[in-house]
């Protein structure tokens, strides 16, 4: 058996020997950051020639500046656009293009600043000049090479996400390969090209559409999170409110890259198949030259106090559905392995007690879901609650027997075997994904970045066990009140009504 699953024996059955296991799992793990700030963790496992590689930027949706939200998700996708040698036939001609592309720009924007004083056909004359300055930029772009090359060479699930706290790279690769991975990631961080940066705004802008504009649950969770923040970004989608996404440029990718992409803002875990004494020479290799450069100022918007509930209301042919949240605080707080454990009791598949009361027994939903930290944990959050009725059911229905639910579940302390049985589970979860390299790299990496060390990992399944059931009275009670709550349905629209939403105003 080897050294990784006899740790996820014992962290399932002899929860007493965490420490030892911690132990254990420590001699597999090396660490070191280089003089530019930038964070490594490795971690051997050489049960198979593969390595998963996990790229952790420390900013998000969450500091997109206000006006260019939409910003941190365009750089992502610029980040598989290549380098000055590797996506282009002639990098020298493409860079003369590039800056044809923003020249003519410029003048655009000038000319549309004026207003109503705008002069519309030489708006129109501009515009088409863009559109052929695009078109010889180009010329010039190899599409795809970035991720071909990767590909080529074995890669396998080579992908990125922005979420609202952090942007993240990974991919896999032989573990004979693994040069190419110092070279190609240090080189898109050390020489980012914006290539096709307006084809790929077009991109974003369609992603948009599909996922929020023509999807019920997509409009609907956009509205709730906008109704429940009024002051902090985490309103803000991470793709960006449409109208900041159709503006952006390729000034603001790069001031965001150069303020938030520094090396002491980067966490990268590197899991499997590796030698740490030849991946750190490659880390120095590599990486050693991205200057160091400040941290980001910390962001400084705080919620204001919630004065009461609110409510958002989204037009929708669609089924009903139903999303409550109650304000909580962030993943710091000491509470926090609380709502992990409530959201077990709540909504852990057919052992939940909302599905049992609402779903099983009272046929009022067909669906009913928790998200203890909502829509990310760096700063105070929602614990929120999703509910899709049944055909014949009303979201109000639905409303009042979860309140049912929620006036039980705080009046009775849960019992002792379902208490222990939600724990299990919670470290279960945790524990998939440590036996497998990617997720343990995903794991490592966020850890490190969220709490300043990847022990964290395996500290907080001790927090969970350390969770009594009047933690969880306590908990339920202080925050699942009315004041801090925020509700957000669908209802069908009138006919030759126009969409109208509490949150965003006439759609």
């Amino acid at each position: 058996m080897s050294g990784i699953r006899l740790c996820v024996v014992w962290l399932l059955g002899l929860v007493s020997l965490q420490a030892q296991v911690l132990k254990e799992f420590e001699k597999k793990v090396t660490e070191f950051t280089l003089p530019n700030g930038l964070h490594f963790i490795l971690a051997e496992r050489h049960e198979a020639p593969v390595v998963s590689f996990h790229t952790y930027v420390n900013a998000g949706s969450v500091d997109d500046p206000s006006g260019r939200t939409g910003i941190a998700h365009m750089f992502e996708h610029m980040a598989f656009k290549g380098t000055d040698t590797i996506g282009t036939t002639n990098r020298p001609e493409e860079k003369k293009a590039l800056e044809a592309i923003e020249a003519v720009y410029d003048r655009l924007e000038a000319e549309e600043n004026k207003g109503p004083r705008a002069d519309h056909a030489k708006v129109e004359a501009l515009e088409e000049q863009l559109k052929m300055a695009i078109e010889h930029a180009q010329s010039y772009v190899i599409p795809n090479e970035y991720p071909r090359i990767i590909e080529e060479n074995g890669g396998a699930g080579l992908n990125a996400e922005t979420n609202y706290d952090s942007t993240e790279y990974f991919y896999s690769l032989p573990s004979n390969r693994i040069e190419l991975w110092f070279l190609l990631e240090s080189q898109r961080f050390l020489h980012p090209v914006f290539r096709e940066f307006y084809k790929e705004r077009d991109v974003v802008e369609e992603e948009n559409r599909m996922r929020v504009e023509s999807s019920p649950q997509g409009k609907l969770l956009e509205d709730f999170v906008a109704t429940a923040f009024e002051a902090h970004p985490y309103r803000n989608p991470p793709g960006g409110w449409p109208s900041d996404v159709a503006s952006l440029r390729i000034a603001d990718a790069k001031a965001f890259f150069d303020k938030y992409y520094v090396p002491a803002n980067i966490t990268m875990a590197i899991v499997g198949d590796v030698n740490p004494v030849e991946a750190r020479r490659l880390a120095e290799r590599y990486f050693g030259p991205l200057p160091k450069r400040p941290l980001p100022p910390l962001l400084h918007t705080v919620e204001p106090p919630q004065p009461g509930a609110k409510t958002a209301v989204v037009n929708s042919p669609s089924q009903p559905l139903l999303i409550l949240g109650y304000k909580r605080p962030d993943q710091y707080d000491k509470d926090d392995p609380v709502f992990d454990v409530i959201s077990e009791l709540l909504s852990s598949g057919r052992t939940g007690l909302m599905y049992q009361d609402l779903v099983r027994d009272k046929k009022l939903a067909l669906a009913a879901e928790t998200g203890d930290t909502f829509p990310d944990g760096r700063y105070p959050n929602l614990f929120i609650f999703f509910l899709a009725p049944a055909l014949g059911h009303t979201v109000e229905e639905n409303q009042k027997a979860l309140d049912d639910l929620l006036d039980h579940f705080k009046a009775e302390k849960v019992d002792a075997p379902s208490l222990a049985r939600v724990k299990t589970k919670a470290r279960a979860a945790v524990i998939r994904r440590l036996d497998n390299n990617a997720g343990l790299a995903a794991l490592l990496a966020a850890n490190y970045a969220a709490y300043g060390d990847w022990r964290k990992l395996f500290t907080s399944l001790d927090d969970l066990d350390k969770v009594t059931a009047d933690d969880v009275q306590r908990v339920a009670r202080q925050y699942f009140v009315t004041p801090s709550l925020t509700l957000s349905y669908t209802v069908q629209p009138r006919p030759g009504a126009a969409s109208v939403s509490a949150a965003g105003g006439q759609q």
